[in-house]
């Protein structure tokens, strides 16, 4: 595997353009699709990234990438197809991107583990929020906003009607969710 074009790896660390990333692998290390998190890791440096990390085994990377993030981000969903034989969504956004999307968090924060953010990988189309936004979900609550989903559920997301697979049959994109907790962390680890 070789840098992306024009980026010479011994120098990455020196003139990386985008700035450290919080970068999220959708639905990897759940049902049976396994992705070491030193492999990713080894993948992104592979790929120019430098101050490479990763948060908990479930797809979460920290890393300064070469030039484009988002050159990056497909870059390392071919990376890992080629590596593993799957597709699976690479989304990643900028600290202050993150720091904004918990700020703009819409929901009394009860607890942690029960709120979410759904980062997706596009804006939705309006007309697919609107009508997403009048489903019933129970208890759940949740907005769209921007490029993300909030979401608090009531009893939390393994009893949810409210899963992947609804949110991107309902929004028309993939994406892949975080909990408070996650995000916090990872945050913390993009600006250290």
């Amino acid at each position: 595997m070789s840098p992306l074009p024009g980026h010479d790896v011994a120098t990455n660390a020196t003139r990386s353009e985008a700035g450290r990333r919080i970068v999220l692998v959708r639905a990897v290390n759940v049902g049976g699709v396994k992705l070491p998190m030193a492999e990713l890791r080894e993948m992104a440096a592979e790929l120019g990234a430098s101050d490479v990390a990763t948060y908990i085994a479930s797809g979460n990377l920290v890393c300064s990438p070469p030039g484009d993030p988002d050159h990056f981000d497909r870059a390392l969903e071919t990376a890992i197809t080629a590596r593993y034989g799957y597709f699976r969504e690479v989304i990643s956004r900028s600290a202050e991107e993150v720091a904004a999307a918990l700020d703009a968090h819409p929901f009394e924060v009860v607890d942690d583990r029960f709120s979410y953010i759904h980062f997706l990988v596009a804006e939705p189309d309006p007309a697919l929020v609107a009508a997403f936004e009048r489903q019933d979900f129970g208890d759940d609550l949740f907005q769209v906003v921007g490029r993300d989903l909030h979401i608090r559920y009531e009893s939390g997301a393994g009893r949810s009607k409210l899963t992947a697979a609804s949110i991107a049959r309902g929004l028309g994109v993939q994406g892949t969710a975080r909990n408070l907790r996650t995000v916090r962390a990872l945050l913390e680890l993009a600006r250290s």
